[in-house]
């Protein structure tokens, strides 16, 4: 005889941090979690748990496979022993498909299993290469209740989840990998209240926390009833283990009120990404610490508050490396910004470094004007030290670059480009201004550093220069980056054409000249250390652009499609028959 379905259920959502690749640590994070978990009848873990998501090429790896599959059918054994049941994602190899997947583990067993449908293949996603499609999904049983589980993506159009309403399910459980970007927070309530008024049923939408390569993943899981009004809320850019308590009314099933966590304004969000990032990239990948250049400008003083901030003090190293053009200013603003943070704190002068190389290279250089070739040896001097200093102590190099210098090529390659990760890649030069500004005034929560003044007015305040020539300003060969990051925002993030960008208020030479260094930087930005991801589109995963590329936008208005020359639109069954 069939048991009576549950009439109440306690679901826990487990907002926790996977890693790619270590499957034993994360099942015992999973068993951890629900031995923690008490009278909880079910568990809700993240996309890909099991895996860690996003877990690219590793997953093709049969190796790999088998080590995901054998771990969740440890942990379903485990469930005969009492505790809570569990939905976890996982990779499935089945009938030599192979699935992103969610596993049911009850009882002892594997209940059930529901593969994603729709797999993204567009921004940093590109699940296509490595995932079959799986079947429209129906519910799960469990406990005579009917529970949908659609995937991430399976929720961002309305045909997995009216699927599983028509075939009888009664609440929507969502796993999620689904990376921060500005703006990102609102658009997924949207697409989930779109959904619970298609379907009628509460969803709980369970997102993963941590930081992956490029990638920040940032919570802020939540409960919608089937009125779509908000439950619960778990906060951003922290692991939480929330227990929501689910009741069956006259009208369906019902979640009670619970914790509405805040969530964060862009700016601060985006800091918060920004330490997140850097800090999982250190401890996941093994470093002891960082070290970076500290200038006395900005952007290397802010790189250094997200090092203190995401790893405490103790594990920043920071080194001025002067040379005959650095002003007494710039090492009066690197001390303090040392001395604010608490920091160690080096001087190594670079001169003789430079004087070697150009020594070196005198006799091919002879009779020929000194030029920007002297300017970028020091960079390269500096980027070699920096280098050696990780070689030695194992601390890793934290470059210091922002997407302005990153779009146009005002960097480096092998000096102030060098090293293994970028915090502030995706932040635009006013952007980093704003939010160095900001973290004197606030401190993120979990962050190590200190609360109150971290980085002097006058790094904030005064006109940036690299400093490798007498009196040298960044003006200098950029556009005033107010202006400058304008232009950037409308090539970079929304590909505007030259001609639209002009119409909107900027001078057509200066987009054009900005147009042009964006093209030829390209090479550089092929060999850049990765970056948080916060902006739309990111250089890297998000915006492959070729490096050998002859196309230029002439800044026309772009020519309307001529329809005369068309016989006629093909249908889809003889679009290629000729």
């Amino acid at each position: 005889m069939n048991a009576r379905p549950a009439d109440t259920l306690a679901i826990a959502l487990a907002q926790i941090n996977p890693v790619v690749g270590d499957v034993a640590g994360n099942a015992a994070k999973a068993r951890s979690v629900c031995k923690a978990a008490g009278q909880t009848d079910l568990v809700l873990f993240p996309e890909l748990f099991i895996a860690g998501y996003p877990p690219e090429d590793l997953v093709l790896k049969p190796a790999f496979q088998a080590a995901c599959r054998a771990a969740v059918e440890a942990l379903a054994r485990e469930t005969a022993q009492g505790g809570p049941a569990m939905l976890i994602g996982t990779p499935w190899v089945e009938n030599g498909k192979l699935y992103n997947a969610v596993a049911l583990l009850h009882g002892g067993r594997i209940a059930g299993l529901r593969f994603k449908v729709d797999l993204p293949n567009y921004g940093v996603f590109d699940e296509k290469r490595v995932f079959a499609v799986g079947p429209m999904p129906g519910p799960l049983n469990f406990r005579g209740v009917r529970i949908g589980v659609p995937i991430c993506e399976d929720i961002w159009g309305p045909e997995p989840a009216e699927c599983i309403a028509e075939t009888g399910g009664e609440i929507l459980l969502v796993p999620n990998g689904s990376p921060y970007r500005r703006g990102v927070v609102d658009q997924r309530l949207s697409v989930a209240v779109a959904r619970v008024k298609e379907t009628g049923l509460p969803l709980a939408y369970l997102n993963q926390i941590g930081g992956q390569d490029e990638l920040v993943f940032e919570g802020a899981s939540f409960v919608l009833n089937a009125d779509a009004s908000l439950a619960v809320q778990l906060p951003p850019f922290a692991e939480a283990v929330v227990t929501t308590r689910w009741r069956r009314g006259g009208e369906g099933w019902h979640c009670e009120p619970g914790e509405i966590a805040p969530l964060l304004p862009q700016d601060r969000a985006d800091y918060s990404a920004c330490m997140l990032g850097l800090r999982d990239y250190v401890n996941k990948n093994g470093f002891p610490g960082v070290v970076l250049g500290l200038s006395g400008g900005v952007d290397s003083a802010l790189c250094a508050v997200l090092g203190v901030d995401a790893l405490g003090a103790e594990r920043v190293r920071t080194v001025m490396l002067p040379y005959r053009f650095t002003s007494q200013e710039s090492l009066d603003d690197a001390a303090a910004v040392a001395k604010a943070l608490g920091i160690r704190y080096d001087i190594l002068p670079i001169e003789s470094a430079v004087q070697g190389l150009e020594k070196s290279l005198a006799p091919l250089f002879q009779g020929l004007p000194r030029d920007v070739t002297e300017e970028n040896l020091q960079a390269r001097a500096r980027g070699t030290i920096v280098m050696a200093l990780s070689n030695k102590f194992g601390a890793m190099v934290v470059t210091t670059g922002n997407k302005s210098e990153m779009s146009t090529g005002y960097a480096t390659l092998y000096g102030d480009m060098n090293g293994g990760f970028n915090p502030i890649k995706d932040l635009y030069k006013t952007e980093v201004f704003r939010l160095s500004a900001l973290r004197n005034g606030w401190k993120p929560q979990g962050a190590l550093g200190p609360d109150g003044v971290v980085i002097p007015r006058n790094v904030i305040e005064k006109p940036p220069t690299a400093e490798l020539r007498e009196n040298q300003k960044d003006q200098d060969s950029l556009p005033p980056y107010d202006i400058l990051d304008g232009i950037l925002e409308r090539l970079v993030e929304r590909e505007e054409p030259i001609a639209e960008i002009v119409a909107a208020g900027y001078d057509a030479a200066t987009v054009m000249r900005v147009d042009r260094m964006l093209n030829l930087a390209e090479y550089k930005r092929r060999q850049a250390a990765p970056g948080v991801k916060v902006t739309l589109r990111g250089f890297g995963r998000d915006r492959r652009y070729p490096i050998t590329n002859t196309f230029r936008d002439p800044g026309t208005p772009l020519p309307e499609p001529d329809p005369s020359v068309m016989s006629a639109a093909p249908t889809k069954s003889e679009a290629f028959d000729f």
